[in-house]
């Protein structure tokens, strides 16, 4: 098990920012490739970033892409994603997710592939 502890979530005006992190506590982060997911109230969990082992590659849904932004720091074991432009239909839980990865360069986008987990963040937009 990896433990991933989202933390930055809450409430900001439509416009705003927000910058969500993902600690994966007691274990290097680098072996991870790691993702970024969203789920609103009554929609199904949906892909939002994705940053490879590296970080030398980033994946976005079209939905999010110019205004997020998913980084990482392999020393302090954390993902970030910088949530820019935000707008209501951002609003919903954030997950973050951990895949163990041979490939430095893999930015898996698919839910299935992703092996652990965090409990979410919620961010509410208001307009």
């Amino acid at each position: 098990q990896v433990p991933l502890v989202e933390s930055g979530g809450g409430l900001v005006q439509a416009g705003g920012s927000v910058r969500l992190s993902c600690a994966a506590a007691g274990r290097t982060s680098r072996q991870y490739a790691m993702g970024w997911f969203r789920q609103a109230p009554g929609k199904e969990r949906e892909f939002v970033a994705a940053i490879s082992r590296s970080g030398s590659s980033t994946m976005y849904a079209d939905s999010v892409k110019g205004r997020f932004t998913i980084s990482r720091d392999n020393a302090k074991n954390t993902v970030y994603l910088q949530m820019n432009s935000l707008k209501p239909e951002d609003t919903a839980v954030y997950y973050c997710a951990a895949r163990n990865s041979v490939n430095l360069d893999y930015t898996p986008r698919v839910e299935s592939e992703y092996d652990y987990w965090g409990q979410g963040t919620q961010v509410t937009v208001s307009s």
